[in-house]
């Protein structure tokens, strides 16, 4: 598709597009220059404070927990002293 750079260096990218992505008014967007050619990517920015939960450790951990609770592998408890007896187990 071909669009015109207007005033202030700007480009609507089209419609079709994106509904595709589905990209909303307050996403953020990565403009690089890659062999002479423009790319824009949607990125999701993570806060500083939440960045732990999206490692590669901590996912994995995740998916873990995920194939533990999808084969079964929990117990549930009423009690403190309860828990504390199944941990020791």
């Amino acid at each position: 598709m071909i669009v015109q750079l207007r005033n202030r260096s700007q480009i609507t990218i089209p419609s079709e597009i994106i509904k595709k992505l589905q990209l909303k008014n307050v996403d953020n967007i990565d403009v690089t220059l890659e062999e002479n050619k423009i790319v824009i990517k949607p990125v999701f920015i993570i806060d500083r404070d939440q960045a732990w939960f999206w490692s590669k450790s901590w996912q994995k951990e995740e998916l873990e927990v995920e194939s533990d609770i999808s084969a079964g592998k929990i117990h549930t408890t009423n009690s403190m002293d309860n828990l504390l007896d199944q941990l020791d187990k």
